[in-house]
């Protein structure tokens, strides 16, 4: 298994003190919640002493580590990675891509997807494929990247009315998650998407005003019309591969009466 580059030849001390005063954790808090001593918690940062596999975990556990870099610190301590990383597309994980695509396929004629951990698209439904219809055909060749088709000047950027809110959501978004996950490939992507050319600000775009909605909403315009929806995402309860811990699925909820309609009219 290919560990984070950051982590690569590290030995697990560094990489627990790391992830520790990234959640901004004493060693003795740290010490309380996994039921250990500050004392053996500094000999496992500094390499006096090599924790147990359970230790590793709980450590882990109670740092909210990502599964991925769980992995990366079991390997450093010298033990075997807990938790698999399965293909999306092995036969095991059937059942899971069944649910999925009926899960979004029931949301239409709302726009619905899946992404990973670098918003590529691993499944859309008819109602996303609607609103992308029509954009530069580079960006819908595999693997489409949510972050790239919404901001790239030859995606969706100059249809959302709302651009600069927008933008400004998504950036704040991927900080969180690099924050989170310290992955490599997602800060390059934020670093790309960052750096695309962002136009002057439209009249029309009604930022000035108050926004009667209870999330900012995303306004795009489809067809001469625009439509409004507010974006949720979930992801999967307690899971144990590490594939399906990275999944997310959004879901845009349309915001007014007006795009309930209009979506509907796409498909009855």
């Amino acid at each position: 298994m290919t560990t984070h580059p950051s982590t690569a030849g590290q030995g697990v001390g560094p990489l627990l003190r790391a992830w520790r005063e990234q959640r901004r954790v004493s060693q003795l808090e740290l010490a309380l919640r996994a039921d250990s001593s500050a004392r053996h918690i500094s000999f496992i940062e500094t390499g006096r002493s090599r924790p147990s596999e359970e230790m590793v975990l709980r450590l882990a556990e109670h740092l909210d580590v990502p599964m991925r870099e769980r992995n990366a610190l079991l390997l450093a301590a010298g033990y075997a990675p807990r938790y698999p990383e399965t293909p999306l597309d092995d036969p095991a994980l059937g059942a899971l891509r069944e649910g999925i695509e009926r899960l979004i396929g029931g949301y239409e004629p709302y726009p619905a997807l899946v992404v990973d951990a670098v918003y590529d698209v691993v499944a859309a439904n008819r109602g996303i494929m609607a609103l992308v219809d029509g954009v530069e055909e580079s960006l819908l060749e595999p693997p489409l990247n949510a972050m790239r088709l919404a901001l790239h000047p030859r995606g969706l950027a100059p249809r959302i009315r709302n651009l600069r809110a927008w933008r400004g959501h998504l950036l704040e978004q991927m900080e969180r998650q690099i924050a989170l996950h310290r992955s490599e490939p997602l800060r390059a992507l934020y670093e790309e998407v960052a750096a695309y050319p962002v136009p002057d600000a439209d009249p029309a775009e009604d930022s000035s005003e108050p926004v009667p909605y209870f999330a900012l909403p995303l306004r795009i315009e489809h067809e001469g019309r625009t439509l409004s929806f507010i974006s949720s995402i979930s992801t999967f309860n307690t899971p144990m591969d590490v594939t399906v811990a990275e999944l997310a699925i959004e879901t845009l909820l349309p915001a007014d009466p007006a795009t309930v309609k209009y979506l509907q009219s796409l498909m009855p």
